[in-house]
C-alpha cells in the first residue's frame, strides 16, 4: 500500500536517520508482513545485524487481510499437501502456547446435508491434487474420513507443553438443532473440530518485531520506507513520508513482499513470474442475532459452487468470507459489490431465518494471497505451501533470497527456514530456536482460571473490568499500559481532557494514556497505524469524527505533529476507510458513528 506524503522533505524520520547514519547491515529484509517479520525476528535472535523495511506499516496489507484463522488446513489434505498440514498443525499448537493472548482455540462446525457426496472424486483429488471443476458438496462420509486423518496429524503436532485440541465429533439432526437451532433445516449432521483464531493479527506481528528489536540492539525496522531500486552494492530506500532517499548495503537481501514478490524483483531489475495469487475478501457484520446464532463457533462450509466459506464471531462482530478470485497485484485489492452480494446470499444459505443486509456491514477488507504460480483448474487447487528462491541482487554479487508463498499459520517455520538459508550464506550457525518461545505479551500469560489472581498480583488498584480488558488486549504487557494511564493528571488535566485516565470520545473502553503509550512504544508513524492495526476500533465499526479528533490529538502530542499534520492524518484515515473498507465517516457529525455500507 502506497503512503501519501503528509509533509515536505524536512529530513529523515528517526528510523530512516538510523539507516543514513549506518547505511549497511548483514541482512536487509524487504517486506514487513508476517513472513518478513518472522524471518527478521529469527535472525535478530541469532545476533545478526538485520534491518527490515516496508513501504507501509507492519502487517498492513496481506497479513492484515486474512480470515484470522490459525489452522492446519483440513481441506489441504484432499489436495495431498500432507507436509504442509503436518507442519501447520504443529505451528498452530505452538502459537496456542506462545501467543495465548492473541491466539485462541476455535471450535469449527461444518454443516452437512448429504451422506455419500464427494466420495467418487476424492481419490483422484487426494492422489493428484486435481479434481473435477464441478463437484457435489462433501457428504458426511467424506468429511468424517478427512477429520479422522486431521485428528491424527493434530496429535502428532501437539506442542511440547501439552497444548493441543480436542478430537472432532459428529452430531445428528436432533443434537444439531439443540446446539445450533438457527442452521438451515436441511442440515442433517454437523461435524465439529478445533483449530484456532488470531484475534489481533497485526498486533501479533508487531510484538514479534518489538521482541526482535529488544533482543538485538543492531536490529532495525523502518516502516513507510520503500525499496526503489539498486544503488551500487545495495538497495535504494526511500522514506515515503519525507522523500529522503538512502542507499543501504547488505551482505544478503531477502525479498519477503508476499504477493508483490515479482513486482519487487522488477523494481530491483529482474523479471520473474513466481506468484499467482488470488484475492480473498471479507465482511464484518454488526448483527446480534447472527452473532448469537454462531454460538461462539466458526461455521465452515462449502458452497454449491465449491468455494469454501466461513462465518464466525470476533470482537462482538461476525466475519463472513472468503472469496478466492484471480488477482493482479498491481491493482488495489477491494471487496466489490458483487462479492458483498455473494456473501450476503451465503449467510442466508446457512441461517435462512436471520435477516442480514448491507446496513449490518461495519467494515470490509480484501487482500491477495501470495500463492505460487501453478497450473490449477480452480483457485482452491493452487498449492498453499512455500519455497525459497536463490539468486543475486541484479548487477551485484549480493545473494538474494526470495520467499514464494507462505501462510499465516506456518510463519514461524517459514521464518526459521529462511533464517537458516541466510545464516548459511553468512557462514554463521543458529544459536537459539524460536519454537516454544513466547511472543510479546504471551510471556507469562496466565491460564483462564488464574487470570484474576494474576491481575491481583500485577495490576493492584486497577478496577477488575479494566484490568481484564487490558490483559485481553496486551497480554502481560498490560502492566505497562496500566502504568501509562494511571499517571496523576490533576484537576486541570481532567478538566481539559488531558488526563491519561480519561476515556476517548465515543470509545469509553479506550483511554488517552493507552493511546499515548501505543504512540510512544509501538512504532507508530501514521494515524492509520493506530486505528487499523494497534486497535480494533475500525474493525468493529466504531470510528466517528469525534474519535478521530481525539486520536489525532493524543498521537499528535506524542509524535510532535502540527495542527496541519493532525488534520492531514484525519483526512487520510477518512479516505482509506472510504476507499478501502467501505466506511464513510461524515465530517462534523461527532458521535454519530460511521455510515455503513449500503
Amino acid at each position: 500500500m502506497s503512503a501519501r506524503r503528509t509533509r515536505a522533505a524536512t529530513g529523515p524520520r528517526p528510523a530512516v536517520a538510523s539507516l543514513r547514519d549506518r547505511p549497511s547491515c548483514d541482512v536487509l529484509i524487504i517486506g514487513g508482513g508476517v513472513n518478513g517479520v518472522a524471518t527478521f525476528r529469527d535472525l535478530a535472535l541469532q545476533g545478526v545485524d538485520v534491518t527490515l523495511i516496508d513501504r507501509g506499516d507492519l502487517a498492513a496489507a496481506t497479513s492484515a487481510a486474512s480470515s484470522r484463522m490459525i489452522h492446519g488446513g483440513l481441506r489441504y489434505l484432499e489436495n495431498g499437501e500432507f507436509r504442509l498440514v503436518r507442519e501447520a498443525v504443529a505451528e498452530r499448537n505452538d502459537l496456542l502456547a506462545t501467543a495465548p493472548h492473541h491466539v485462541r482455540p476455535l471450535p469449527t462446525t461444518v454443516p452437512i446435508r448429504t451422506t455419500w457426496a464427494g466420495l467418487a472424486g476424492a481419490p483422484r483429488r487426494f492422489l493428484t491434487g486435481h479434481g473435477p471443476a464441478r463437484r457435489a458438496p462433501r457428504g458426511v462420509a467424506l468429511i468424517e474420513l478427512g477429520l479422522r486423518l486431521y485428528d491424527s496429524y493434530s496429535r502428532a503436532g501437539r506442542a511440547a507443553d501439552g497444548t493441543g485440541v480436542p478430537r472432532h465429533r459428529l452430531a445428528g439432526r436432533e443434537q444439531t438443532r439443540r446446539e445450533l437451532p438457527d442452521l438451515h433445516p436441511a442440515t442433517r449432521w454437523t461435524a465439529t473440530y478445533y483449530d484456532a483464531c488470531v484475534r489481533a493479527p497485526e498486533r501479533l506481528v508487531l510484538e514479534m518485531a518489538l521482541d526482535a528489536l529488544a533482543a538485538n540492539p543492531r536490529a532495525r525496522v523502518a516502516t513507510y520506507a520503500a525499496a526503489v531500486g539498486v544503488d551500487g552494492e545495495g538497495v535504494a530506500v526511500e522514506d515515503l513520508l519525507t522523500g529522503v532517499r538512502v542507499p543501504v548495503a547488505a551482505r544478503v537481501v531477502v525479498n519477503a513482499t508476499g504477493p508483490w514478490v515479482d513486482l519487487t524483483q522488477e523494481t530491483l531489475g529482474e523479471r520473474t513470474a513466481w506468484l499467482g495469487g488470488t484475492k480473498g475478501s471479507h465482511l464484518v457484520l454488526d448483527n446480534p442475532a447472527l452473532l448469537a446464532a454462531c454460538a461462539g463457533r466458526e461455521i465452515f462450509f462449502e458452497n454449491e459452487d465449491g468455494r469454501i466459506v466461513l462465518v464466525y464471531p470476533q470482537h462482538g462482530r461476525v466475519i463472513v468470507g472468503t472469496s478466492d478470485l484471480p488477482a493482479d497485484p498491481r491493482e488495489p485489492a477491494r471487496c466489490t459489490e458483487e462479492e458483498v452480494d455473494y456473501f450476503l446470499d451465503l449467510v442466508a444459505h446457512v441461517f435462512p431465518d436471520i435477516p442480514v443486509g448491507r446496513a449490518d456491514i461495519v467494515f470490509r477488507y480484501a487482500g491477495i494471497r501470495p500463492l505460487p504460480r501453478a497450473d490449477a483448474s480452480t483457485p482452491g487447487e493452487i498449492p498453499r505451501d512455500y519455497r525459497l528462491e536463490d539468486g543475486t541482487l541484479p548487477g551485484t554479487e549480493v545473494p538474494l533470497v526470495t520467499i514464494v508463498g507462505g501462510k499465516w499459520t506456518t510463519m514461524r517455520a517459514l521464518g526459521e527456514r529462511a533464517a537458516d538459508r541466510v545464516l548459511g550464506l553468512l557462514g554463521e550457525t543458529r544459536r537459539v530456536s524460536t519454537r516454544g518461545l513466547p511472543i510479546g505479551g504471551g510471556a507469562g500469560f496466565p491460564v483462564d482460571d488464574a487470570r484474576d489472581g494474576w491481575i491481583d498480583e500485577h495490576l493492584p488498584g486497577v478496577p477488575l473490568d479494566r484490568a481484564r480488558t487490558l490483559l485481553d488486549r496486551y497480554g502481560t504487557r498490560a502492566v505497562e499500559v496500566a502504568a501509562a494511564e494511571s499517571v496523576p493528571g490533576g484537576m486541570w488535566a481532567r478538566l481539559w481532557g488531558a488526563d491519561p485516565g480519561a476515556r476517548l470520545a465515543d470509545a469509553p473502553d479506550v483511554t488517552r494514556g493507552e493511546i499515548a503509550w501505543i504512540a510512544r512504544h509501538e512504532r507508530v508513524a501514521r494515524l492509520t497505524d493506530v486505528l487499523l492495526r494497534r486497535t480494533t476500533l475500525a474493525f468493529e465499526g466504531r470510528v466517528t469524527e469525534a474519535l478521530l479528533d481525539d486520536l489525532a490529538d493524543v498521537v499528535g502530542e506524542e509524535l510532535g505533529w502540527t495542527r496541519r499534520r493532525r488534520r492531514a492524518e484525519v483526512d487520510a484515515v477518512r479516505a482509506i476507510l472510504r476507499e478501502t473498507h467501505g466506511v464513510e465517516v461524515a465530517r462534523g457529525r461527532a458521535g454519530a458513528g460511521p455510515r455503513r455500507s449500503r
